[in-house]
């Protein structure tokens, strides 16, 4: 009698049918895993923009501005534009790059082309197939420029319009000259800079691109709504009402958002680096967007 060397096709299948179940409880360990460190990741980075804020504090005796504006009765109007993340450069060892830049010329002028250099401490590792450059264009969708991408904003305080004329009750905002001793409700409860994904809100490190509209991202669940848009100021800049907001008519893309699991990471004015989970408060999380409101938050409240 010869004897069976092979597998039976019930075998086989009974072999494949375990794999599949095995895979189908080990791939979901992994994609958290790999998550958790992109989280990581992206909260190192963060934690590296807040550090250079405070260098930049040191140097100039202020945190940057949230975007620069020429004086003029039109609030919308940005020009020349440059944000808090350009001001940034030379401490987050860009310096050539920084030197590349006029900034008394508009973000648009051509002879700016450094706003597209993609920098890769303003993208997220969670924000998915940011592309190197985008197009910024106007409501009626003409081409204004190409610029690189950012995941980050600031925080321009909690449910203040961002075209609005005058000073805002966040660290940034336009030509804002924010000092430490400024922030009365205290550094450690005053957020500054966190997630916005790029694929939630599509902006460019450079800052408010006068006359851009800010679009909802590839993976915003409103990008076909005709609300989901918004006037320059947002470009750099955001309201602490929402984290991961989606269900609004305009993708809440005015609001903190980013592609992690349950929250964003946010700097703080300490300087720390805080994971802020999406069903938080709003009422505190509005407290923490403002720098001298008042509010009295615990931080075992978030």
């Amino acid at each position: 009698m010869k004897k069976r060397t092979g597998m039976t096709l019930i075998e086989l299948l009974v072999v494949l049918a375990i794999m599949v179940i095995l895979l189908g409880i080990l791939l979901p360990a992994v994609q958290k895993v790999r998550e958790a460190s992109r989280r990581s990741q992206c909260a190192h980075q963060v934690a590296q923009i807040g550090l250079a804020c405070h260098i930049y504090h040191d140097n100039a005796g202020s945190f940057p501005p949230g975007y620069m504006a020429f004086p003029g009765i039109d609030a919308t109007a940005t020009s020349p534009g440059w944000g808090w993340a350009s001001c940034l450069l030379p401490y987050l060892e860009q310096e050539a790059l920084y030197r590349q830049i006029i900034f008394t010329r508009p973000i648009e002028d051509p002879l700016n082309a450094a706003r597209r250099t993609l920098i890769p401490i303003f993208v997220c590792p969670s924000d998915p197939d940011v592309p190197a450059a985008f197009p910024i264009t106007d409501m009626a969708e003409r081409l204004i420029a190409e610029a690189a991408p950012i995941s980050y904003a600031a925080c321009i305080g909690s449910g203040e319009p961002d075209e609005a004329a005058g000073p805002k009750g966040g660290v940034f905002y336009r030509n804002s000259k924010v000092r430490l001793t400024d922030i009365t409700d205290g550094t450690s409860t005053t957020i500054m800079i966190g997630d916005r994904a790029w694929s939630h809100a599509m902006a460019p490190w450079s800052g408010a691109v006068n006359g851009g509209i800010v679009r909802a991202g590839p993976l915003n669940e409103q990008k076909s709504s005709p609300a989901a848009t918004d006037p320059s100021p947002n470009f750099p800049c955001v309201e602490a009402n929402w984290i991961n907001g989606a269900a609004c008519s305009d993708g809440s893309i005015d609001q903190f958002f980013g592609q992690h699991l349950g929250g964003v990471n946010m700097a703080f004015a300490d300087g720390g680096v805080r994971f802020l989970h999406q069903h938080m408060s709003r009422a505190v999380l509005a407290a923490l967007g403002t720098r001298a409101g008042g509010e009295v938050v615990d931080e075992a409240d978030y």
